[in-house]
């Protein structure tokens, strides 16, 4: 069966995986593209699992030397099969669960520095802000913004040291109101700014371009759609797609802010990425 599979892919047409990986990236679901595509699932899956393990090399390998002063970094939920509390020890072991995407985000350029899929503790922590740190040339002369996440205060200073310029915005919610529904925020009524090492610009003290970015990513990556059927069943495909997202919104999306692509604003790319250019990966992997 895997052999047809791959043997369909082949014969698949840049145009038609080009067609597959722009419904994908969209935020359609994997039963919505085969019913726009007409490309069978499983083909659709394999494509999807490829070209995500191509954009992860590419974004390690390339996405590196970068001047940032400003950094924003956050972690978004989202669960895989069902969520922990509901989920079997059995499915447990097979990925099933809570899982968090960590994110950073360069404020001035946009770029996705690095992120990372997985649980939300300080040793996860401190993986993503080592590889964070790799990955800036200038790291001593950042300035990093968090969450009031505890695990963030020893993953940043043994990521940048502790001389690094670090603030953590912790908000503050208001009760919830007598009619207050599941799933409604409460009204945030103010945040808390907490200096943690250096000395960084209050003016500059935010999240909000992380989670402006966290929002496009529960728009465009249907398995963060809350309230659906749409969420992963596998732990391995929940990863192509966040991988997938990634690549595609820092070399091929024209950010609507700076109007040209994160990677071009940060010197990475003098062009946009065409769906093709992406695909393109393929070979190259």
């Amino acid at each position: 069966m895997l052999k047809h599979i791959v043997q369909f892919m082949n014969r698949l047409t840049k145009e038609q995986q080009a067609r597959v990986v722009g419904a994908l990236v969209e935020g359609n679901s994997i039963r919505a593209t085969v019913r726009m595509t007409g490309v069978a699932k499983n083909t659709v899956v394999k494509l999807l699992v490829d070209l995500a393990d191509a954009c992860v090399g590419y974004h390690d390998r390339n996405v590196r030397n970068l001047r940032v002063r400003r950094l924003q970094c956050d972690e978004i939920w989202n669960f895989v099969g069902a969520k922990a509390k509901n989920a079997r020890p059995e499915k447990k072991a097979e990925g099933w669960g809570d899982t968090w995407t960590w994110t950073a985000l360069d404020a001035d350029t946009k770029l996705c520095v690095s992120y990372l899929m997985g649980g939300r503790d300080a040793v996860w922590a401190g993986e993503f802000l080592d590889d964070c740190a790799s990955r800036i040339s200038n790291r001593v002369r950042v300035q990093i913004t968090t969450d009031g996440h505890k695990a963030y205060l020893e993953a940043v200073e043994g990521a940048f040291g502790a001389d690094v310029d670090y603030a953590q915005l912790q908000k503050i919610y208001g009760a919830p109101a007598e009619d207050h529904k599941r799933y409604s925020p409460a009204t945030c009524i103010g945040c808390d700014m907490k200096v943690v090492s250096g000395n960084p610009d209050p003016r500059h003290v935010s999240t909000s371009f992380v989670e402006r970015q966290n929002l496009s990513m529960r728009m465009s990556i249907r398995r963060f759609t809350r309230l659906t059927n749409a969420f992963s069943k596998k732990v391995e495909n929940h990863a192509a797609a966040v991988a997938l997202w990634f690549m595609y919104y820092n070399f091929c999306r024209v950010h609507q802010t700076i109007r040209v692509t994160p990677a071009m604003e940060a010197g990475l790319s003098n062009h946009v990425w065409a769906l093709d250019e992406l695909l393109s990966l393929l070979d190259s992997n």
